[in-house]
């Protein structure tokens, strides 16, 4: 087997973050990264320089402005983020909900933008944040136009976030084909408690490239309104994507 390489090891560094962890110091990033104290120092510094990371007064090192400019030019910033900010808006100014924009990530769904709603309810996505995709809406949605292997790999491993997350495999798949049905997912307090949330897809062309998706504390009374108002969202970010050529 071959030793990992130069830029293996610094990938490890980078990757040692996460929401849960945005800022670390040197000792924390070398343990995190599995590195040697000496050898994370060494490439600290050079990702330092170049502008992956920055030193924060304390010591603690943070990503780097340059990483934040190199991601906005991945095409789920540059172009599917782009294309649904103007009706994550309207659809905020609709319903003053908590609005989601995710894409699935492996088999989990990463949020890519986010508006803060109004009523106060547990929401724990961020920005960046990648979840469970069988407790949120969103992420039932991804997964029940996944890719079998993607389903497969989901099911053999649901954990179990809230007494209410669905954790047999049986009745998720009965959800999935659900919501292939119906056109939209919804969940009840299986992400945190007190937080309801309905989403639909967003396809490109054939294919679903993404998931919109409303938080609530309460699906019951307004569930209808949400979903209409859902879907005329999704179908007008759809269009801007195909007139935009975006794939």
């Amino acid at each position: 087997m071959m030793p990992p390489s130069v830029t293996s090891r610094a990938l490890d560094v980078l990757g040692a973050f996460d929401p849960d962890h945005r800022s670390l110091t040197l000792t924390e990033l070398a343990k995190r990264a599995g590195l040697p104290l000496a050898t994370a120092h060494r490439l600290i510094a050079e990702l330092q320089k170049w502008g992956a990371l920055d030193r924060l007064p304390g010591g603690e090192y943070v990503i780097g402005r340059r990483l934040w400019d190199l991601g906005l030019l991945a095409p789920v910033q540059s172009g599917l983020r782009q294309a649904a900010s103007p009706f994550l808006h309207d659809l905020y100014g609709a319903t003053l909900a908590t609005v989601h924009l995710a894409v699935r990530d492996g088999t989990e769904v990463l949020y890519v933008d986010r508006l803060s709603g109004h009523v106060s309810v547990p929401v724990v996505s961020k920005i960046g944040s990648r979840l469970p995709m069988h407790a949120t809406g969103v992420g039932k949605v991804l997964l029940a136009f996944a890719p079998p292997p993607v389903i497969e790999a989901v099911l053999s491993d649901l954990s179990r976030v809230t007494a209410y997350t669905l954790t047999n495999p049986a009745r998720l798949v009965a959800q999935l084909e659900r919501v292939r049905l119906d056109g939209y997912a919804t969940t009840g307090d299986e992400m945190s408690l007190g937080a309801s949330s309905i989403a639909v897809p967003v396809s490109s062309g054939t294919e679903v490239v993404a998931a919109l998706g409303i938080v609530v504390a309460d699906l019951r009374r307004d569930k209808p309104r949400l979903v209409s108002a859902l879907q005329v969202a999704a179908r007008g970010i759809s269009r801007t994507l195909a007139s935009a050529g975006w794939k």
